[in-house]
């Protein structure tokens, strides 16, 4: 990302501040994200762009040579074998920008998160109704 720019607060405004030739890349993801968890609010958090339904799904970021993808996949076997080959020792995936991006792979890790966050907030809904 440039850093000679204010920083930016909206995902338009992330995607815009890319290099021309990662904003493709970027929109994509983002597409492929809202896809994946149409009910899902944007915004920037940690200085990306992040996507929030009934706590954090997901964050990416452009790097020089990668995208990063956050957090780490958890909770699902079958998703951690296969991110496995772009995870970095904390679990955090990295996409090289000189190879293809699995969009169908992040579409898959954003449905878990939908699928895992709602688990969670039915538990948080139950505890709260005893």
């Amino acid at each position: 990302m440039k850093t000679n720019q204010a920083m930016p607060v909206t995902i338009d405004q992330y995607i815009a501040a890319a290099p021309a030739a990662v904003r493709p890349v970027l929109t994509r993801i983002r597409a492929t994200i809202r896809e994946a968890a149409p009910q899902a609010e944007e915004r920037i958090s940690y200085r990306m762009p992040a996507y929030r339904f009934n706590g954090e799904l997901v964050y990416f970021a452009a790097f020089k040579h990668h995208i990063g993808l956050y957090p780490p996949v958890r909770g699902d076997a079958k998703l951690e074998q296969a991110v496995k080959v772009y995870a970095n020792e904390k679990g955090n995936l990295r996409f090289p920008l000189d190879a293809p991006i699995p969009y169908e792979l992040i579409a898959r890790i954003v449905k878990q998160r939908v699928k895992h966050n709602a688990q969670l907030a039915k538990g948080r809904a139950t505890r709260k109704s005893n």
